[in-house]
């Protein structure tokens, strides 16, 4: 699933290709989206494009409706210009919106909702997101004190479920979940209460660290073992080229001890999630 990071910089990426542009024509496979979308979209500006944590919004005017979409495990947008030869087979293309000189193709998204600014406000997904590490107003600071207290509501949750929920930390998916508990050597099913104070400030202090540092180096992937510094403070080292530290690698090496990293799924949604239970056996991070 993309995550924080890269929902931002595709909302960058259609910022600059589409802001200030006028739609010329709208075209979808979604039924419901089809019999509204074409005729309230065409001839509307795009004053903006915008990610709130994993959600992609785009503002058009004068209308003031937003054009939400969400990437859930698959969906991806891609822009080229009029005429211009897609990486991906036609029949993926969820949404595909025109202007002048690009087009812009959402594939294989499934959520895919025109929204007045009230609905956007109320929007079951995008009312209650936490703090977002990439969206912090100048000259502020990001509110973790408040991420704290809603991780603290999760008492009973496992800590690797609830660094998951978007309530807590917007933006924070799979890969940065696993990472993180790696680099604080936690253990993924240890319920939020039994993780100690001090800790819990760190999981979150570090999740936003890792998604600030992935907009800041301006690469296009994920990259969890270099920067920030307190990465390489809580590890004791940096993997070179490698990009994760545990992420997919069920069976390799820890890179801290040599022992086989596990995978199994966890919670409700059975994500998969990846450990060391050497480096991240139960009432290691009380150390």
């Amino acid at each position: 699933m993309p995550e924080g990071d890269t929902i931002f910089r595709a909302a960058a990426t259609l910022q600059h290709a589409m802001a200030g542009k006028v739609i010329t024509g709208v075209d979808t496979t979604v039924p419901q989206v089809r019999r509204l979308m074409p005729e309230r979209l065409v001839g509307q500006t795009v004053e903006r494009v915008e990610a709130r944590g994993k959600h992609l919004l785009h503002w058009f005017d004068p209308s003031g409706l937003a054009l939400h979409t969400h990437m859930r495990m698959t969906g991806s947008w891609h822009t080229y210009p009029p005429g211009g030869r897609w990486r991906k087979p036609a029949h993926f293309a969820k949404l595909v919106l025109r202007t002048a000189d690009v087009e812009a193709v959402a594939f294989s998204v499934p959520v895919v909702e025109l929204l007045s600014a009230a609905q956007v406000a109320t929007h079951r997904s995008m009312a209650n997101l936490g703090p977002d590490p990439l969206h912090v107003p100048e000259g502020e600071q990001l509110d973790l004190a408040e991420s704290r207290k809603r991780l603290d509501t999760l008492a009973d949750t496992p800590i690797g479920v609830a660094l998951l929920d978007q309530r807590v930390l917007a933006g924070v998916g799979n890969v940065y979940k696993n990472e993180v508990l790696f680099i604080c050597r936690v253990d993924p099913w240890t319920p939020v209460a039994e993780v100690p104070p001090e800790v819990r400030d760190r999981l979150l202090a570090v999740s936003a660290a890792l998604l600030q540092a992935n907009i800041a180096h301006g690469g296009s992937g994920r990259i969890t073992t270099r920067p920030p510094a307190q990465v390489a403070r809580l590890t004791g080292r940096q993997l070179g080229s490698e990009s994760v530290w545990v992420y997919g690698k069920a069976g390799r090496p820890c890179p801290r001890c040599g022992t086989p990293i596990r995978s199994a799924a966890l919670g409700d949604h059975a994500r998969v999630t990846y450990w060391c239970t050497r480096c991240q056996g139960p009432g290691l991070h009380r150390r």
